[in-house]
């Protein structure tokens, strides 16, 4: 995967480069400055992925972003920045991923991933559009729970199926649904969506994870008292102390 980096800062550019030096099959093929500069990278080295910072001199990696909506063969964006404003912004102009700084090398590696996964399907979204699925179930039938949540996007709203999620996470005022081959954003709080969605399904394992209980993967156990969780997609999260009881009890440990 050819990759372009996009940032005033050049401390983070290199932060950047080391952090991907540790991961297979990609490279980075430029570096720019501002969205100007990216603009014309882009269209010089036509790169796979653009890692793209948000407040930038002239033009912003927003504006830039907007102006790739319409090209031919638009490169993926994720947008890496150290503000969480521009967090609806950022999924209008369907970024597979929003990182916020600093970016620690694993959070990125899932991004790369999530990444390659979206180019190797000629419809990512497909999964996840509104459509005659089966209806949410907040009106008291069957168990109560939600089936699928509803999130703002581009000219409407798209529905993102609770069995499509694999984990969830917080992000200040946010929460990040992440599937397999994108994230979806949310202006609500974790416990506000912990207790719309079946505990039989996913868990709440920290005050700012859920996971969906089929994709944990394996358990570790680095110390007395230390739970940790292996996700399919690599992650690896610590569960807090006050919910290691309930995780406990749900992976029937």
């Amino acid at each position: 995967m050819r990759i372009l980096l996009v940032d005033d800062e050049p401390l983070a550019i290199g932060r950047m480069r080391v952090a991907l030096d540790a991961i297979d099959d990609v490279e980075v093929v430029g570096s720019a400055s501002d969205g100007e500069e990216a603009g014309r990278q882009i269209a010089a080295l036509d790169p796979d992925l653009v890692l793209l910072d948000i407040q930038m001199p002239d033009v912003s990696g927003m504006e830039l972003a907007r102006r790739l909506a319409d090209a031919p063969s638009r490169p993926e964006l994720v947008f890496v920045t150290a503000f969480n404003d521009f967090a609806m912004e950022a999924f209008d102009v369907d970024a597979a991923d929003y990182l916020l700084k600093p970016v620690s090398f694993e959070r990125l590696r899932i991004a790369i991933d999530r990444v390659r996964r979206r180019r190797a399907l000629l419809d990512p979204d497909a999964f996840v559009r509104a459509g005659p699925a089966r209806p949410d179930r907040r009106d008291g039938a069957g168990c109560g729970y939600d089936d699928g949540i509803w999130v703002p996007g581009r000219g409407g709203a798209v529905r993102v199926p609770v069995e499509a999620i694999d984990r969830i996470e917080a992000a200040r005022d946010y929460v990040l649904l992440n599937t397999s081959t994108k994230s979806y954003i949310l202006r609500a709080k974790m416990g506000e969506i912990e207790q719309r969605i079946d505990p039989k399904i996913m868990i709440r394992i920290h005050r700012s994870h859920m996971v969906r209980i089929d994709s944990v993967a394996g358990i570790e156990r680095p110390g007395k008292g230390v739970l940790r969780l292996i996700l399919n997609d690599g992650a690896n999260l610590q569960v807090g102390s006050n919910f290691q009881a309930n995780v406990v009890r749900a992976l029937r440990l």
